[in-house]
């Protein structure tokens, strides 16, 4: 058996004052200055920490945010004078889909390679939308060689990217069908291009040397391939360059690269053509936008003998590009998904899935509806502390300062985000008792959906449910 794929972390502290969730007020003047003051039996110690972070404080907004939100020393108070409140610059980070929950969950696993655990626990609802309607399966999760990232069975994550034969042909010689050429990496995930709304700060160097670290792809710009290039120090195996209309690439760049994207068009047959003639054994992937007709063209694509990869991509929030009444990410996955099975083609082409992905725990679900492997992008930029604003261009200050970030500070929280994904992704799998995330493709057995159970459960009461 090979080494036991592993990401070498270390603990990354954040550049600047952490914008926490929970703080406690005091009020002071009634304190009787207790003997056994609850603010000394904090078993996070955070009373000290605040008057050690306070005593160096430079900045008068960078208040103490930073309870666990154990309730202790709220409930414990013999006189009732703390109490705790919301830190309000937490309430404006993000948006309806990128919430502050999910970036403050990104920062900590950025920071510390682990999977975060909240003193508070979970506080929010257990169904929503996107994939908040979706439940995994944890029927496994009391056997104990099966018991995650310390379990004693090993759980492989890796994939492969490429097309694969429909059947294997022999003769008295041995294999007679020729194998295709495949990319394989050690977690289904790859880094996709950064947004063009959010152009602070140039991730490349960044994103990089995080791919040769982890293993794992970085979609680049094909423009751009000599700045690449440089970064790569002249190892171009962890990137995949994006190919767009009217652009190209040097052939002896497309020797030594392992997979390349193109942009879908009319004329996608013949560029993937020209490519392969440069190249036989690169892998090619198309790029399809989930817009109102991104599942029929993926479907129609994946009929033809010259794509190997499909790469379709919804908007940053998951949902269906330019349509009154947007679908999100879940649902096209299983519809084209779907097609495929029907078709009999979808053993035979790799699906990449993106937009959306957040969380560690939307990869392992994007997976169970059909998707081969994910694709990420701002879940990079979050864990360098960005804050998702409106104000990320050029001449306007950036609230987080990325403009000012360190290489070693980049790389060492991307790959920690990165590593800390790794091992959720083992932890799920080992509750549903997968011992390989290829199984997981499509096994829509292994999770329920929320809708499917209203309807089953309340539609023949009430009929379906209507849609606003």
């Amino acid at each position: 058996m090979p080494d036991k794929y592993h990401i070498q972390t270390r603990p990354v502290t954040p550049r600047r004052p952490r914008i926490g969730k929970f703080g406690i007020v005091d009020w002071r003047e009634d304190c009787c200055r207790c003997h056994h003051c609850v603010k000394n039996a904090c078993v996070y110690d955070r009373y000290r920490q605040e008057a050690e972070y306070i005593r160096h404080l430079r900045r008068v907004d960078a208040l103490f945010f930073d309870c666990m939100g154990c309730f202790c020393c709220v409930q414990e108070c013999t006189k009732g004078l703390l109490c705790m409140g919301i830190n309000p610059v937490y309430e404006g980070l993000g948006n309806c889909y990128w919430t502050p929950d999910i970036i403050r969950t990104t920062w900590a696993q950025a920071e510390t390679a682990k999977i975060p655990v909240s003193g508070a626990g979970y506080r929010g609802p257990f169904s929503g939308p996107g994939f908040d309607g979706m439940w995994t399966d944890m029927s496994e999760i009391v056997r104990p060689t099966r018991d995650g990232i310390h379990g004693r069975e090993y759980i492989s994550t890796a994939v492969d990217i490429g097309r694969k034969p429909g059947f294997l042909g022999f003769d008295q010689t041995g294999l007679k069908t020729s194998m295709p050429p495949l990319v394989m990496i050690q977690m289904p995930l790859i880094i996709d291009l950064q947004p063009a709304q959010f152009s602070l700060p140039d991730l490349r160097p960044l994103t990089c040397e995080t791919a040769r670290r982890t293993d794992t792809l970085v979609v680049a710009d094909a423009t751009d391939w000599a700045v690449w290039n440089e970064n790569a120090g002249g190892r171009l195996t962890h990137v995949v360059f994006h190919i767009g209309d009217g652009a190209t690439l040097p052939e002896h760049v497309l020797r030594e690269v392992r997979l390349v994207e193109v942009s879908d068009g009319p004329d996608v047959a013949e560029r993937i053509a020209a490519i392969k003639k440069v190249n036989p054994d690169l892998v090619v992937c198309v790029r399809v936008v989930l817009d109102g007709d991104g599942c029929r063209r993926a479907v129609e694509l994946a009929q033809t003998d010259v794509v190997d990869v499909l790469h379709i991509r919804a908007d940053l929030n998951g949902n269906e590009i330019g349509v009154e009444r947007p679908r999100f990410l879940k649902e096209m996955i299983r519809e084209v998904h779907t097609a495929l099975i029907d078709s009999g083609r979808r053993d035979e082409i790799t699906l990449i899935a993106g937009g959306g992905i957040a969380l560690p725990e939307h990869m392992a679900k994007a997976i169970i509806c059909g998707a081969d492997l994910v694709s990420v992008e701002l879940p990079l930029m979050v864990g360098l502390e960005c804050h998702l604003c409106d104000s990320c261009r050029p001449g306007l200050p950036c609230p987080a300062e990325l403009e000012e970030i360190d290489p070693a500070y980049g790389v060492g929280r991307m790959t920690n985000l990165i590593a800390a994904w790794h091992d959720q992704l083992i932890e799920v799998m080992g509750a549903m008792g997968m011992r390989e995330v290829r199984r997981l493709r499509g096994d829509v057995g292994r999770c329920m959906f929320f809708e499917q159970l209203e309807e089953e459960t309340f539609g023949k009461l009430f009929g379906r449910r209507k849609n606003a």
